[in-house]
């Protein structure tokens, strides 16, 4: 009954709308218009007339409008000689891109579109910029040629170049602006360890590196003032000169400055210019490792949010609309009891988003698991306001929907999918590929193997990954099964008694996992064994491979997804076991932490894109974690896994 109840959610209401925006009434006194109740309440005529179209055609004495309260925000009188342009929004475009296009500020943006006081910028929507008029404009800074600005800084030191430093951090270091280090070393084009610069004698005693997420960099633009930043930042201008000593000599256009990190893309340093002196490659590793983000404290997009779930239900295939055939369909097609689980689980996440104050409409389709019925979908069904699509679950329809939204821009997150896809600019890949499951498993043996006897065990079919692990571990022993078997006194010689001994086993075949596990549990009645592996595949879950003999030898292995702490998770679960009757399974628990992560990702930024841009911690729900990364092919892929370990009870935990 639980599949009937959701399919019949699904497609006898295939919109749903969750809102949570706030409203008043507004009585019309005698002489009031549009115009000037739209002034009253501090927003825009448009505003009006989208929640009440009719009053197009004119509004009388008494009658009532519906008023967005949440949009309201402080008046503006605009100078009537101010001249203006009237600029359409593209896809991914800021208020910083358009700030620095025209050369003004986001409050100015703001100040004459009032409705970006509390909405952000909608591709296609039409703002007015502010582009000079009668208004005094603030003087523009005098160009001053490198000479002028080599004369003026009178006492110079010397600095020796560093390994990944740039010139933004040695800028910041000496109290200086780029232009004026270039200007003080004019030869100077690419910087290389080990070269010699000239800069300013004041010195930074903190170092130049952010090493937590609290912190970002700043470049001062033109026609700031320390007032106006520590407005931006909401911070005092005293600690702004605390975290900038050389803010004590007076603010310059160009100063670096080290900033409060306010979750919302103020910063204007990319992350290679701001992570100074980082190995590049161990970066994303930091931040993957970085403090959980909590994306509930970053919701500031509440704009109601479009998301098209495309999933695999295959109803054709369901002959009759009776529930005796539901019952036999749902039992029998695997890929539709999947889908259903997957769309209770995604049902939950809208509407705990719901009680988070974010408005969520979701169209659902059914994919047929075929490509040809994507595009179909696609082509006959408006998906221009659409800001991510959920699926669908297998490698042909996603690409096939990744290809067909590419040039628009839209999301497409791939839920369950272990495959590597073709590089889609606009496809995310929620789940981790095999081989990235391997490369974590490689790298924490690396991190915590120590001073551990290590003992590899691999048959014919695992060549490729003995050699991986050989080369980590050189003085490793390696034992090849026997006729696809391994006995006690195979692996007796290469165990150490008084230490810890490290076995990993990499293979897929019944035989030498069930023997390798049996000698290995007699063996650990006096030895200190751990058994790990970079693979554990379906053969672990063969009736012959005991759990008993795994869970005494403490089983490492690295894994998508964690067991849900009952506690941790009780409101999701009881909320899941009274709306559905049963205990949710890995599927519904997946729907619903990808949905979730999804919709608190889009409140949290303009897009998804700038989400991932502006918030690079990862995010943990109930069995998941996800921390996207931009491949270099293209497109995005979580990196998140879980080492997990088998307890002695049965029980699964986390290792790391």
């Amino acid at each position: 009954m639980r599949y009937l109840f959701i399919l019949f959610f699904a497609f006898q209401f295939c919109t749903a709308s969750v809102f949570a925006q706030e409203y008043k009434y507004h009585s019309v006194k005698p002489g009031e218009t549009v115009y000037s109740i739209a002034k009253s309440y501090n927003i825009s005529e448009e505003a009006i007339y989208k929640y009440n179209p009719d009053a197009r055609n004119g509004i009388g004495v008494s009658s009532k409008l519906v008023i967005p309260i949440s949009e309201a925000k402080a008046p503006v009188e605009a100078s009537e000689d101010f001249r203006f342009k009237t600029h359409k929004v593209a896809r991914r475009e800021t208020l910083y891109s358009l700030s620095k296009e025209y050369e003004v500020s986001i409050e100015d943006i703001k100040r004459y579109n009032p409705h970006l006081y509390s909405a952000e910028l909608r591709n296609g929507e039409e703002v007015r910029i502010p582009v000079g008029g009668s208004e005094p404009a603030p003087a523009t800074p005098e160009r001053r040629s490198n000479a002028d600005i080599k004369n003026q800084i009178t006492e110079t030191r010397e600095h020796v170049v560093l390994p990944k430093e740039t010139k933004y951090g040695i800028a910041r270091k000496y109290g200086l602006t780029v232009k004026e280090l270039e200007a003080l070393n004019p030869k100077v084009e690419v910087l290389q360890p080990g070269i010699m610069l000239r800069v300013g004698t004041k010195v930074l005693d903190q170092p130049v590196i952010l090493t937590d997420n609290n912190f970002e960099f700043y470049e001062v633009q033109p026609k700031e003032t320390l007032y106006s930043l520590s407005r931006r930042f909401e911070v005092e201008q005293d600690s702004l000169i605390a975290l900038n000593p050389a803010l004590e000599d007076g603010l310059k256009t160009g100063m670096v400055l080290k900033v409060p990190n306010k979750g919302q893309g103020f910063g204007n340093l990319s992350t290679s210019e701001t992570e100074e002196l980082n190995d590049p490659d161990r970066v994303e590793m930091e931040a993957l490792a970085s403090e959980k983000l909590d994306l509930k404290k970053l919701i500031r997009n509440y704009e109601t949010k479009e998301i098209a779930l495309m999933l695999p239900f295959n109803l054709h295939k369901i002959e009759s609309d009776s529930i005796a055939h539901f019952k036999n369909a749902i039992q029998n097609e695997r890929i539709m009891r999947l889908s259903l689980d997957f769309y209770g689980g995604a049902i939950m996440a809208i509407e705990e988003a719901k009680e988070l104050g974010i408005s969520t409409r979701v169209k659902t389709y059914d994919t047929r698991q075929n490509a040809g019925e994507v595009v179909n979908i696609i082509n006959t069904n408006n998906f221009d306001n659409v800001d991510a699509v959920i699926g669908p679950f297998l490698q042909s329809t996603t690409e096939a929907a990744a290809a067909r939204l590419e040039s628009r821009g839209i999301p497409v997150i791939s839920p369950l999918s272990n495959r590597a896809m073709r590089p889609f600019d606009n496809l995310f890949q929620s789940r981790p590929t095999d081989t990235m499951l391997q490369d974590a498993m490689l790298e924490y043996l690396k991190e915590h193997a120590g001073n551990r006897n290590i003992v590899i065990i691999a048959d014919g079919q695992a060549y490729q990954i003995k050699e991986r692990l050989r080369n980590i571990f050189p003085a490793a022993r390696v034992i090849t099964p026997s006729n696809g078997n391994i006995t006690a006194s195979n692996l007796d010689e290469s165990l150490v008694e008084g230490r810890e001994n490290w076995v990993i086993l990499e293979s897929s075949s019944v035989g030498v996992i069930s023997s390798a596990t049996s000698a290995l549990n007699r063996l650990a009645r006096d030895r200190d064994i751990i058994l790990l592996t970079t693979d554990k595949n379906s053969t672990y879950d063969n009736f012959n491979v005991s759990n008993d003999h795994l869970a005494r030898l403490k089983l490492h292995y690295p894994s998508v997804d964690r067991e849900y702490n009952r506690e941790v998770s009780k409101e999701f679960l009881e909320e899941y076991e009274e709306k559905y009757g049963v205990e949710p399974n890995q599927y519904a628990v997946r729907g619903y932490d990808l949905t979730l992560d999804i919709l608190l990702r889009l409140a949290s930024a303009k897009n998804l894109y700038e989400s991932f841009e502006n918030h690079r911690g990862y995010t943990e729900y109930n069995e998941n974690k996800f921390f996207y990364t931009k491949e270099d092919r293209g497109g995005y892929h979580n990196q998140a896994v879980y080492i997990m370990r088998l307890n002695e009870d049965l029980t699964l935990s986390t290792v790391e």
